[in-house]
């Protein structure tokens, strides 16, 4: 099974930016406590700020893969284009937030992502990434 995290803006920062929120490790670091989690997956990883380089990646795995982890960042609230990307492609997408956007500014409440997705996991911390994997299990 090939499954793909996608990240979005900011996320690079775990562990730095606003550690009471997103916690202070690094994704990277989580990346490679996970993936002995999940030996029988294929797991790979992506990373970018720039909303056209996420665009890129999902219709480039939304044919092949067996599964999207994407965590659109701010860009859950804003893209109609990576919303549109998601309905467009083929492979399913879960979408993974780490802290529980209801609970914060009212901006993050409204998702472009949502209505496409097979899923969505909220407010788990990091946890939501391994979450989003057992759910294509």
């Amino acid at each position: 099974m090939k499954i793909i995290i996608v990240n979005g803006p900011n996320l690079n920062l775990l562990g730095k930016r606003e550690p009471e929120i997103y916690g202070d490790k690094g994704f990277e670091t989580y990346l490679e406590e996970l993936k002995p989690k999940f030996e029988k997956v294929s797991l790979t990883y992506f990373q970018s700020n720039i909303e056209g380089e996420i665009i890129d990646k999902l219709q480039e795995v939304g044919f092949s893969y067996d599964g999207i982890i994407l965590n659109a960042g701010a860009y859950t609230h804003t893209s109609i284009g990576i919303g549109d990307c998601v309905k467009a492609i083929a492979t399913p997408v879960i979408e993974v937030h780490i802290s529980n956007t209801f609970s914060r500014e009212t901006f993050r409440h409204q998702s472009y992502i949502s209505p496409n997705a097979k899923g969505v996991i909220i407010g788990f911390g990091l946890k939501s990434y391994e979450l989003a994997i057992q759910s294509f299990l």
